[in-house]
């Protein structure tokens, strides 16, 4: 079903309404986001989700209201993934939790745009070479299995390629300057550990989209559907980060639970020839598995010496009124180092 320009344009306006309301009124000092008020702004940003769901479900018919809820679900569960990052991410760069709110906001701007375009040349493949969902049904059922059997893995920041470009292009800061991304140094253009926090962010949701994007379209090819779907989930990560982000690491058999949902989208694309499945039954058993592995998790905890630490307990003593905080960052050679990697001589 194609959907006229004004219903995408309306769309599009609505969110960047909102996100400029969320910035400019809500968030417009930086403060450390308490889960009172992330709880908040997760019933917020999944109300107004559901909301339009039900005007879907009104306007373009019951099947297509089914087909957005679980690609809902399905994203929105994972990005739980995301989450379990940008909590290695915070840690390894003693981010404020004050500040952790303005990479997620300008993070998650830059991957609606990012998986936006994703979206539009997913879509073009797929209508020139149907053969194309094989190819996203077989990933996905690799990527699943793959999940399953390989454990997550820390923050390897000094053997990320788009660090190490960025190091030989501009030079980064040893301070956080406050909230800024970018400072003047001797009249030199000079980025903070604050923008390479956020160019990590945005290449690791780059690398999720690969996982999510197919995995929606394995529910539905209408283009407006599948974008839709993914905005509305993108845009309830930064509470639900907020939320999540000490307890993620508690939900021991989530992974496990988010490679079976993989694996089952993937099988569904492969099979699309031979039997559809029911996109209800689709949504169950999306539902079923995540609510399996979240109610597994919760009785057979994990060791208390398991669990990653909060982002927030490894947040440095304000310096200054300029420099707000400190952290170890890129030393004389231009290496990115963390907490713990020992201390400056600066």
């Amino acid at each position: 079903m194609a959907q006229p320009l004004w219903v995408w344009v309306t769309f599009n306006l609505c969110v960047l309404a909102i996100l400029a309301i969320d910035l400019g009124v809500f968030h417009r000092k930086a403060h450390e986001v308490s889960v009172r008020e992330a709880t908040a702004w997760t019933v917020t940003w999944i109300t107004l989700s559901l909301c339009f769901n039900a005007g879907i479900y009104h306007f373009l018919g019951a099947k297509a209201g089914l087909e957005f809820l679980t690609g809902y679900l399905i994203e929105q569960a994972l990005s739980v993934d995301n989450i379990f990052v940008f909590v290695l991410i915070f840690t390894y760069f003693a981010v404020p939790a004050r500040y952790q709110h303005r990479i997620l906001f300008w993070g998650i701007l830059g991957a609606l745009i990012m998986r936006g375009t994703m979206i539009g040349v997913g879509t073009v493949l797929i209508h020139r070479f149907e053969w194309i969902l094989y190819v996203f049904g077989a990933f996905l059922v690799f990527t699943g299995i793959r999940m399953a059997l390989v454990e997550e893995q820390g923050i390897d920041v000094d053997a990320n390629p788009v660090i190490k470009l960025m190091r030989r292009i501009l030079p980064i800061s040893q301070r956080y300057h406050g909230q800024k991304f970018f400072v003047r140094d001797a009249g030199k253009l000079v980025a903070t550990p604050l923008f390479a926090v956020l160019v990590l962010v945005e290449t690791t949701d780059v690398v999720f989209a690969v996982d999510s994007i197919p995995a929606i379209f394995a529910v539905t090819t209408d283009p407006f559907l599948v974008y839709t779907s993914n905005v509305c989930a993108i845009l309830g990560l930064r509470s639900l980060y907020f939320l999540l982000a000490g307890i993620v690491d508690k939900f021991r058999f989530l992974q496990l639970g988010l490679s079976m949902v993989l694996v089952f989208v993937g099988a569904k694309m492969l099979l699309a020839d031979l039997y559809k499945i029911p996109v209800g039954v689709s949504l169950g058993v999306v539902a079923g598995i995540l609510a399996f592995s979240v109610v597994a998790s919760l009785l057979l905890p994990k060791e208390a010496e398991g669990h990653l630490p909060h982002p927030h307990s490894t947040t440095p003593p304000v310096a200054d009124a300029e420099f707000e905080a400190e952290a170890d960052v890129p030393d004389a050679e231009g290496k990115l180092r963390g907490p713990g990697a020992g201390s400056s001589d600066h």
